[in-house]
């Protein structure tokens, strides 16, 4: 059967399954399901599915790749069985009963026809067109013995054949094929240093090095075991310096077998239990704590916003610093950066230099509740193609990977991690171990082993583990969820529940310190960090006042008077009197000075504060004069003064020029550079909707392709006109229906023209149809149709 035939009999169900499970064959739609075979067995095509397979089914592909046609079931019942271990104990029917493949080797065939790598009846299965192109070695076994040998001279391929097989008929490379179609003489006649060299190609890879691998040697006059294998043809020369084990020596070594110790089934997850509920609140104090570090990180960056290096992404220095503002591994803090860089919570922006800011989308999201942030940044990890975790590694020019720098990417990313959770949650209840988790990806994805792939997975468990997804190494709950793909608000549902309530207080002691019992109120939070500075976290955050964070709450806006009342408010505990002496003290003196612009001016309604000033040794670098009893000028900035009065002790703020005192909390500032979009595919692959339409509108293209219609006339008559809304609607039950229908389309001169259409699919504004007037399929802009009538 040809294999276009075999996809034109598909029912519509399985043709959807095929696009649906292999979306790469309708970006875009052909035209026909003769060009859905075509691309089908292209190679781009053939690989992206092979790589889709578990070591099981791809096994099954490779046991077919290395017969020489259609093979009935039955046969590749056997040899799969015979590559299956041995049970243990062993069963009372003979370990190579086909039976043993079973049901494992129906379902692989069931996939592998959905996916239309294999296509044919049971008694006649077959690979699809280009697979074996694209298979490169298959199960370890070198090329066939005339392909291996097609480049060798013919007179060396006489005199090889006239060595081991004297006396029969044919070319030299006929008659070499023939004699190792059954090696088992050539293979005996060999000495014991050379059949270990063969045992060392016979599992693979079939390839080897050799110097001189082109010699001419014939069979009497071979000295060593290399010149006895290729004197044999038993290794064919493929280089110069480089030999291959043919197909049928190989498979004469195996006993026949093309796999060993083939595993039907996955291997078994191993770690230690974990009770899921302690989990996952352990996964849900991970959120939490993680939500709280993106919200720092913002607020920091707000008013101290780090620059952009020349070349893109965060410096070394100013992610050192974050890391200790944050007081988190530098690791983490990258981790932190990326994933809100990746939620669009943070972008570049703030003029020609440039400078890392928080973005308008923050402000939205600071609003929303723990779990619902939570599901937006954990969100954003799962699906960004960058990696936290390559930061402070070196390039292949030896240059530091910054963190937000573009060379972060890598587009197998968000594969692995979704592969590796899948993972995690095919083991609920448990934590498996790493190399249990490698493992289990090998054996899901084969074709896709590498350092990188080993290094993402990694990255992935680490960060899983941090961000909350998992807890104590098992997956959570609304990790799950989140995994599953489906409404964001499931996964903030599940977590929820589990979130550690915020206080609304702290408790006042009176060394100067306030310790918060739990995790504060995001508003609480925020102003306890502008009024107090964090002098440890853990179960309790403990804050330190200071003379310089009172300030600090003061230059932001606060009154003296105001500080007290929200501390006496929010504290479980009397007030020190220490603190209110604090308060009170350095809310006295300050704002006594006011400091403008000359440069800069000093203006105090007190005089004898600014004879001090001035009778200061160390004001002497300020360059002051006296204008008035009250004013001071200077010709430094009115920073520079602001921060040197205050360093010579006294408490002045700056002002406008209309006199007013500028709060410093007013410089936190927003970038307007767009966030990135992050573009997340279904989890099947695409919607069905569109697998649908693309069925629709191949089924069509192909009943078009096959008649050869003539183009068909329009009906006669005036052209259908009517409201955009009638014809929208007419469209989608003509679809719908699968029935004709005529319309009215204006061209790309305004022209009015009528068609007759087989609608298959209606998106983006387009309809995509065969048009029986044109014979062949077309996609029409909706706002050029006039109108639709029934045929």
């Amino acid at each position: 059967m040809e294999f276009t035939e075999w996809i034109r009999g598909r029912t519509d169900d399985q043709l959807r399954a095929l696009v649906s499970s292999r979306p790469e064959l309708i970006t875009p739609v052909p035209a026909h399901l003769e060009g859905l075979a075509s691309r089908a067995a292209s190679p781009s095509a053939i690989g992206r599915a092979l790589d889709r397979l578990d070591r099981f089914t791809l096994a099954v592909v490779e046991t077919l790749a290395v017969q020489d046609g259609p093979t009935p079931k039955e046969c590749l019942s056997a040899l799969i069985a015979a590559a299956l271990p041995p049970p243990s104990p062993p069963p009372s029917s003979p370990p190579s009963d086909p039976q043993a493949a079973e049901p494992a080797l129906s379902a692989a065939l069931d996939r592998l026809r959905d996916l239309a790598l294999v296509y044919g009846p049971d008694d006649a299965l077959d690979l699809g067109p280009g697979v074996r192109k694209v298979l490169e070695d298959p199960a370890g076994l070198g090329p066939r013995a005339v392909e291996a040998f097609r480049h060798h001279p013919p007179e060396q391929l006489d005199e090889m054949a006239d060595d081991i097989a004297p006396g029969t008929a044919g070319t030299g490379k006929e008659r070499l094929a023939a004699a190792l179609a059954d090696p088992a003489e050539l293979v005996a006649s060999v000495s014991p240093e050379a059949r270990a060299a063969l045992d060392q190609l016979a599992w693979g890879p079939p390839a080897g090095r050799v110097p001189n691998a082109r010699r001419e040697v014939r069979v009497a006059t071979a000295r060593s075991p290399i010149e006895e294998l290729l004197a044999r043809g038993l290794l064919a020369a493929t280089g110069e310096e480089s030999v291959t084990l043919p197909r049928e020596v190989g498979l004469h070594l195996r006993g026949g077998r093309v796999h060993r110790g083939l595993p039907a089934e996955p291997p078994p997850l191993e770690g230690p239990e974990r009770d899921r509920e302690l989990a996952d609140r352990t996964a849900a104090g991970q959120a939490f704590t993680f939500v709280r570090a993106a919200e720092e990180l913002c607020e920091r960056w707000s008013i101290e916003p780090p620059g952009v290096l020349r070349t893109g992404g965060l410096g070394v220095r100013d992610l050192k610093r974050t890391a200790a503002d944050l007081d988190l591994p530098e690791w983490v803090t990258a981790l932190v950066v990326e994933v809100a860089h990746a939620a669009g919570l943070i972008a570049a922006g703030g003029g020609v230099d440039g400078e890392w800011l928080p973005t308008p989308a923050y402000d939205l999201w600071r609003v929303r509740g723990t779990a619902d942030r939570w599901v937006t940044l954990a969100a954003s990890w799962l699906h960004m193609d960058r990696v936290p975790g390559l930061v402070g590694e070196r390039d292949e020019r030896d240059r530091p990977l910054n963190a937000l720098h573009a060379d972060l990417r890598r587009a197998a990313a968000p594969g692995v991690r979704a592969a590796t959770l899948g993972v995690l949650a095919a083991a609920p209840g448990r934590a498996p171990s790493r190399d249990a988790v490698l493992e289990r990806l090998t054996w899901e994805q084969p074709r896709r082993r590498g350092p990188l792939r080993e290094q993402l997975t990694e990255f992935a468990l680490r960060e899983a583990e941090q961000i909350g997804v998992t807890g104590l190494g098992a997956l959570s709950g609304h990790g799950r969820a989140l995994l599953e793909g489906g409404d964001a608000g499931t996964a903030a549902a599940a977590l929820a529940p589990l979130l550690p309530e915020p206080v609304d207080h702290v408790l006042l002691q009176a060394d100067l310190t306030a310790v918060a019992p739990g995790p504060l109120t995001s508003e609480l939070n925020r102003w306890m960090t502008l009024t107090a500075d964090v002098e440890s976290k853990g179960g309790a955050t403990v804050y330190r006042f200071s003379e310089q964070s009172i300030r600090r709450a003061l230059d932001a806006g606060h009154g003296g008077e105001e500080l007290l009342a929200m501390l006496a408010r929010h504290s479980a505990t009397p007030m020190p009197q220490a603190l209110s002496y604090l308060v009170g003290d350095v809310a006295r003196r300050h704002g006594r000075i006011r400091v403008g612009t000359a440069s800069a001016y000093v203006r105090c309604d007190d005089p004898a504060l600014l004879d001090q000033i001035t009778a200061d040794r160390r004001s002497a670098a300020l360059r002051l004069r006296r204008l008035a009893p009250t004013v001071i000028a200077s010709r430094s900035s009115r920073a520079a003064l602001v921060d040197s009065l205050r360093a010579m002790g006294y408490s002045p703020v700056a002002e406008s020029l209309d006199g007013d005192v500028i709060i410093s909390q007013l410089d936190s500032r927003r970038t307007e550079a767009a966030p990135p979009v992050r573009a997340v595919a279904p989890a099947n692959g695409i919607d069905p909707h569109v697998a649908a339409a693309a069925v629709r509108a191949l089924r069509a293209g192909d009943a078009a392709h096959l008649a050869r219609r003539e183009p068909a006339d329009a009906p006669d008559g005036q052209i259908p006109r009517g409201p955009a809304t009638a014809t929208i609607s007419a469209l989608q039950e003509a679809i719908k229906q699968g029935v004709r229908v005529w319309i009215g389309y204006l061209d790309s001169q305004g022209n009015a023209t009528s068609r007759i259409l087989e609608p298959a699919r209606m998106e983006g504004g387009y309809l995509t149809a065969y048009d029986e007037t044109r014979a062949a399929v077309h996609r029409f802009a909706l706002h050029r149709i006039t109108g639709v009538a029934g045929v």
